[in-house]
């Protein structure tokens, strides 16, 4: 029974979770982003493999970022030795728990240290926003701009690389995410926003080409040339209408001998 617990708490695939549980780890990783963390179970996990290069009692079990730096950086220069590549995205998501990048990571380890593949590593984006969490909530549940650079930039992110430029330049690729989601929102959902298109977005989106149901006059008149567009056509139920445009040239005055 609780192990079917667990399986339910943890987006790890199946063959995964079986892997990690017959280890005999010190402790069964409940929160995958948090308990992988500080790279102690990951150390763990290795011994089980290189007992001789994972002596645990050199690994620290706290959760302060010193702890999780110094952790990383033995395992770091472990797996250069035997030419073993972890996704440095995977690790940097891991230490500042980033969303989805834990799972990765463990993926990645489980196909190094059993040579089985798991198919769903390939398919995560390597990013680790919390973008798909986000699309799961309703519209009005969703971050404001604020609350996404919160959730995407940790503060143990910034306390790693305390750059201003490089943490600014991070804060605003999230906030241009942001917005462009935004803007797909707009567009995919106008009537929850009351954004009517503009005549320029009707005409690029929507016109079909002439039918026999256009006309078009130009036709002059007395002190000035008035040109006038009409469509009849309809395009996924909208009819486009286009105002008249009236043009008053300048009369030309004949010079006074």
């Amino acid at each position: 029974m609780h192990q079917a617990q667990s399986v339910k708490k943890t987006t790890l695939p199946r063959e995964v979770v079986k892997w990690l549980q017959n280890l005999d780890l010190s402790f069964y990783p409940k929160n995958v982003r948090r308990d992988f963390s500080n790279g102690y179970l990951v150390a763990e996990i290795f011994s089980h493999y290189y007992p001789v290069s994972f002596p645990l009692h050199s690994y620290d079990k706290g959760t302060s970022l010193s702890a999780k730096q110094r952790n990383w950086s033995q395992i770091g220069r472990f797996l250069q030795k035997q030419s073993l590549h972890l996704m440095k995205e995977a690790i940097d998501g891991t230490i500042h728990c980033k969303s989805g990048a834990a799972e990765v990571l463990v993926q990645e380890i489980y196909t190094i240290l059993t040579n089985r593949s798991v198919s769903d590593v390939q398919n995560r984006e390597s990013d680790f926003t919390d973008q798909q969490y986000q699309e799961l909530l309703p519209a009005l549940a969703r971050s404001t701009a604020s609350k996404a650079i919160k959730n995407n930039l940790a503060i143990t992110e910034i306390m790693a690389k305390p750059d201003i430029c490089t943490n600014q330049k991070k804060a605003e690729v999230i906030l241009r995410r942001h917005l462009e989601h935004k803007a797909e929102e707009r567009v995919l959902n106008p009537g929850r926003f009351k954004v009517k298109p503009n005549r320029s977005q009707l005409s690029a989106n929507n016109l079909a080409p002439p039918s026999q149901g256009d006309e078009c006059f130009d036709s002059p008149s007395s002190g000035g040339t008035t040109s006038k567009l009409s469509s009849s056509s309809t395009v996924t139920g909208a009819t486009v209408f286009f105002k008249e445009i009236k043009v008053h040239q300048p009369v030309k005055h004949s010079p006074v001998n």
